[in-house]
């Protein structure tokens, strides 16, 4: 198939775009590179032996959007399918700038569902998130749990998922699938593309891996009087690796199945910060100062899925464990400390084997 990759160069999109090229797909990458690095795009090929197009496109901007789905037709290779990840997904930061969150997800998935009606591409699979449960009233979480996202970013998602449900009823041909997401974590096992924030890091395991490496001094540990095993937030963390072959199993599910559909996509077990802290100190070698410090507003004690209907309906499972993702996470870092190096690209050679 011929799939435009929205926000591809990014972090999740990075390592489906490489699981997708090992299926025997053809992409069109678009990003605006607001969270990601133009480098990528050479460990892409690196890894994979193929040069991805990619354009600079802010999903926003529909008449720079329209000229990417033009070319794709007038080259006789229409999308068969829109893979989305463009999105801002910083939680702090939509509390601050709310209208630069509804602009970005809502409003620029407006402008993608406007062209791909127009272009008559028919099937999308939605980068979706864990936030629009918000705090669980029981786990784990079903996809039918209730939905009440307790930030500006995750009812930024929340409205997308509803909008597409709409638009679905709207258009019966039209297939959706909607992943929710719980903490991606790892990097390819290369140790080419891997997480690289721009600024403080968000999650917990990049910050951890940057305390690892001397970039920052200690790791502040929010909250140690949960009901949980030790006393800290528990989250469900996954792989990158397991979750880029999610979304390609949600592609060959789009076929045949018109209308709106949600999988969860977790492990369905949970991981303490202090699990998580001594697993990394324990693979890395390193001591990893951690300071303990009181509960930060609006986090939950834990949250973890139940994953059984991707597994029923995608015959999609995670596979790699807690040590696969902090060893792969270790490898990244410690072959990229300062991120994304055009230095590191002289130095590897073709790795030949995109799943490698």
């Amino acid at each position: 198939m011929n799939i435009l990759v929205t926000g591809g160069a990014g972090y999740i999109g990075s390592h489906t775009v490489l699981d997708l090229l090992n299926r025997g797909h053809q992409l069109v990458i678009v990003d605006n590179f607001a969270n990601s690095d133009r480098r990528v795009l050479e460990r892409l090929f690196l890894l994979s032996g193929v040069q991805v197009p990619c354009i600079t496109v802010d999903i926003c901007d529909e008449a720079a959007l329209r000229l990417v789905f033009e070319q794709a037709q007038a080259q006789g290779q229409p999308f068969d399918a829109v893979m989305h990840f463009a999105g801002l997904k910083a939680v702090g930061e939509s509390e601050r700038e709310p209208l630069k969150y509804y602009r970005t997800n809502v409003a620029g998935t407006v402008v993608l569902l406007q062209l791909m009606q127009e272009f008559n591409v028919q099937h999308l699979v939605f980068s979706s998130s864990a936030t629009v449960y918000g705090d669980p009233a029981s786990l784990p979480l079903t996809e039918q749990s209730p939905t009440a996202p307790q930030s500006v970013y995750g009812r930024s998602k929340y409205q997308v998922e509803v909008m597409l449900a709409d638009y679905c009823r709207a258009n019966p041909a039209f297939s959706a699938i909607v992943l929710r997401y719980f903490n991606p974590v790892g990097a390819h096992p290369s140790g080419l593309i891997g997480e690289d924030p721009k600024g403080v890091p968000n999650n917990l395991l990049p910050f951890i891996s940057q305390v690892a490496v001397g970039r920052r001094a200690a790791l502040q540990v929010f909250g140690t009087d949960y009901p949980t095993v030790d006393g800290t937030g528990v989250r469900d963390y996954i792989h990158v690796m397991d979750l880029a072959r999610g979304h390609s199993q949600a592609l060959e599910r789009l076929f045949g199945t018109p209308g709106w559909h949600v999988y969860n996509l977790g492990t369905g077990s949970g991981i303490s910060v202090l699990q998580m802290l001594e697993t990394y100190r324990r693979i890395s070698g390193q001591a990893i100062p951690a300071q303990l410090a009181p509960r930060r507003p609006g986090d939950v004690a834990a949250c973890y899925a139940d994953a059984s209907k991707a597994a029923t309906e995608l015959q999609w499972q995670a596979s790699l464990s807690l040590s696969d993702m902090v060893a792969d996470t270790w490898r990244w870092q410690q072959r990229n400390p300062n991120g994304y190096e055009a230095e590191l690209i002289a130095e590897v050679s073709h790795a030949g084997d995109v799943g490698a």
